[in-house]
């Protein structure tokens, strides 16, 4: 019979303004081995969590659409849940910019919770106003008016799916500063110095992820110079960021449109340090937006056009 103590129960209460992404959030948890549970009622959770412990972490969505949701009585459900040591309680808020739900809402064409009889614009002010003790008292507040899903998700997962991981995991991401820059990056570099292979016609269509560009950028006297230091700098501060117990480290690489010469670092970043035995994962902004990756990437949450 096992009687070591059992670790306090991980509860995450979603919440935020309609559109700002959190169904996108509790599927994510829930894909990260959270036990998901979306529009529960404020007065079933105490209930829920009367039993044992359970073997996984629960993420709890709760919002306007709850019969008994109001935010004082979400505060309170916070600050009793924190008083209980069996329970190990964090607060999460999606948040995104009014004229980004404006839009949001404007692409669903699904009428505001708060303002099903009138323009959907006077039920995201009512709502941000109703919100917005909670978004002050979020243990994690993410604002999303910027990521699409799969940034969303990124984002996510260096809060919550590193609780479980064994190792640093490290993110390479290429993109364009003409979109600017991509949320969450540690360390940021800049390659439009480099010789654009834009300006090659027969390469123009292609990117970063084809040979003959990768050969055109390698063949600029400043690319392994540059590229080793960036492998220098990485490699001295990977094992430093994992002694002070960080989950996760991004680097992102920009040019001017995001396709030939930040892809192309960005993979030869990412070989580099997987072969040092790093976990390492990429992703090509723009690249996934345009369709220009394999399979392509839909862009979700954004989907402003590439100039």
């Amino acid at each position: 019979m096992d009687d070591s103590p059992k670790a306090p129960q991980h509860v995450v209460l979603v919440t935020g303004p309609s559109g700002a992404g959190r169904s996108t959030a509790i599927n994510a948890l829930e894909d990260f081995g959270f036990e998901a549970i979306d529009n529960i009622p404020l007065g079933l959770i105490p209930r829920l969590l009367e039993g044992p412990t359970l073997d996984r972490p629960l993420a709890l969505g709760v919002d306007i659409r709850n019969r008994d949701f109001t935010v004082e009585g979400l505060l309170e459900l916070q600050a009793a849940l924190t008083c209980q040591p069996q329970i190990s309680p964090q607060l999460l808020y999606l948040d995104a910019a009014p004229t980004v739900l404006a839009r949001r809402y404007s692409e669903t064409r699904r009428r505001h919770p708060l303002a099903p009889d009138s323009a959907y614009t006077e039920g995201i002010t009512r709502e941000l106003a109703l919100l917005e003790q909670a978004r002050a008292a979020a243990d994690i507040l993410i604002d999303t008016s910027e990521m699409s899903p799969h940034e969303l998700r990124a984002q996510l997962a260096i809060w919550f799916a590193g609780e479980q991981a064994q190792q640093l995991a490290v993110s390479v991401e290429s993109f364009s500063y003409k979109r600017g820059l991509p949320q969450g990056l540690d360390m940021v570099f800049d390659c439009r110095f480099l010789d654009n292979p834009h300006w090659v016609p027969e390469l123009r269509p292609l990117t970063g992820l084809d040979t003959p560009v990768q050969t055109h950028v390698e063949s600029d006297p400043r690319f392994a110079p540059f590229l080793q230091k960036v492998i220098d700098l990485a490699v001295f501060l990977l094992p430093a960021c994992t002694d002070e117990g960080k989950a996760h480290l991004s680097f992102g690489f920009g040019c001017t449109g995001g396709q030939h010469r930040s892809v192309t670092v960005t993979e030869t970043v990412a070989r580099a340090l997987a072969e040092q035995g790093w976990q390492v994962s990429t992703r090509h902004r723009e690249l996934e937006r345009r369709g220009l990756a394999a399979k392509g990437v839909a862009t979700g949450l954004d989907e402003r056009s590439q100039a």
